[in-house]
């Protein structure tokens, strides 16, 4: 693909996955019962859209953080990315996504939120741990979108409290007239070639 073509809007979906060990567990633990392994381990909203240079993120990694994306995600950078975008939204429901992910800067992340994940899964995915600690001032990255997306009235087939990274890409892979795939999963490299 040619990146310097990609152009990325408001309210996209950022998944991304890495090689690491936490990232392997994030998608293991978050693979249902009887599914096929799961593809991704993190999500982020584009806040502000444009070129892959241009585009700014909002992501839960540490702590939510609004970014540009070539220093996290370019060439230097083991992640792969994809993106998704909504073909159901009005220009009212874009802004409400990209100020709801707006709100979450600066919050510390929930190392909690990751434990309460891994216990519903114990519990063949119920929505049971993850319910009782929706704590929203500690947010997850899937949190940060599935959030979000609610403030729209738009939701992942699941509760925004209980949304994965792996059920926000199930869901948008299932759906393809509801979202559209902007960039399939792979290496996000930079269109300058020192970067």
């Amino acid at each position: 693909m040619d990146e310097t073509t990609l152009q990325l809007e408001p309210a996209d979906i950022l998944l991304a996955r890495r090689r690491s060990f936490i990232s392997r567990g994030i998608r293991f633990f978050t693979q249902s019962i009887g599914e096929p392994r799961s593809e991704v381990s993190h999500a982020g909203i584009v806040v502000k859209g444009g070129t892959i240079e241009q585009a700014e993120i909002v992501e839960a990694a540490g702590r939510a953080k609004k970014r540009h994306l070539l220093p996290r995600y370019g060439k230097r950078s083991k992640a792969e990315v994809a993106f998704y975008r909504p073909l159901n939204l009005s220009p009212e429901q874009q802004r409400a996504i990209v100020l709801a992910a707006e709100e979450y800067v600066g919050r510390e992340y929930s190392y909690f939120k990751i434990l309460l994940h891994l216990l519903d899964w114990i519990l063949q995915g119920a929505y049971f741990f993850r319910r009782l600690g929706g704590i929203d001032d500690y947010p997850i990255c899937s949190w940060v979108v599935a959030k979000a997306y609610a403030k729209a009235g738009k939701t992942f087939g699941v509760a925004p409290g209980a949304a994965s990274p792996d059920d926000i890409w199930d869901f948008v892979t299932r759906h393809p007239h509801r979202y559209m795939m902007v960039r399939e999963l792979g290496p996000l490299i930079s269109a300058k070639p020192d970067q």
